[in-house]
């Protein structure tokens, strides 16, 4: 599995540390120490780069800043932010600015590979099935009596109207819950199959992505993913008027 990450991350000894084990799976890496020179390296060459890493403490441009930019250009890169921050609401708000994932410093380099490896999968994944996808853009991999979805076009529709912004996460998120309407999964199971990784019992990663696709769906129609108390979230439109 070759890769071309570009890891934005001022602390030199931790970019020194995560080349050897990078140069270890055969990845090629690119190290910027500054936030605006990090982004202009990605918009240099956009389509070139597998992964972006981000730290969010950055001289020059915050992190949240330029993943937030990033976003603007692809919707599909897979960025992991990585923070000193441990709170809760700055890594809601770097999932909401476009990150994939997070991983607070200080950090195990193996963890950082296994979630990079993780996020690669998934994209693979999503590739091959846009590939596989002959269907034309009025076939529908899900189609319920108010929500449409194209896996090929990676677009929703909510009473015929397109859900827009969403992130790869979010798609997919929507996409695992609608395939089985009315099913509940805990989020130690949308863990598993929409991040294809254990979080080790952090599952705020859902909840923050769950809070944002909702914020989206609301901008064309009713709320269709509900919670279910003390379990988790389900996809349920049979109350749509």
């Amino acid at each position: 599995m070759k890769m071309n990450i570009l890891m934005i991350e001022d602390n030199e000894s931790v970019s020194e540390m995560m080349q050897m084990f990078f140069l270890n799976e055969g990845w090629e890496a690119t190290f910027k120490y500054d936030g605006k020179e990090g982004l202009d390296t990605f918009l240099a060459n956009p389509h070139f780069w597998d992964l972006i890493t981000l730290d969010l403490n950055l001289p020059s441009m915050d992190g949240m800043i330029v993943a937030r930019e990033i976003r603007k250009v692809s919707k599909t890169v897979p960025i992991i932010m990585l923070t000193a921050r441990d709170s809760e609401s700055d890594q809601v708000i770097g999932l909401e600015m476009g990150a994939d994932d997070y991983v607070t410093k200080p950090f195990s380099p193996l963890t950082l590979i296994a979630r990079i490896k993780a996020l690669h999968r998934r994209m693979e994944l999503v590739e091959k099935e846009g590939k596989v996808q002959e269907a034309s853009d009025q076939e529908f991999d899900i189609e319920t009596q108010f929500l449409k979805v194209n896996t090929k076009t990676r677009e929703a529709y909510l009473n015929g109207k397109l859900i827009e912004g969403l992130t790869p996460k979010e798609f997919d998120l929507l996409y695992t819950l609608a395939k089985k309407p009315r099913q509940v999964f805990s989020r130690e199971q949308l863990l598993e199959l929409v991040w294809d990784y254990q979080y080790f019992g952090d599952e705020r990663t859902v909840d923050a992505h769950i809070k944002k696709l909702r914020q989206k769906i609301e901008k064309v129609g009713p709320q269709v993913i509900q919670t279910v108390w003390g379990v988790g979230y389900k996809f349920d439109d049979s109350g749509v008027a």
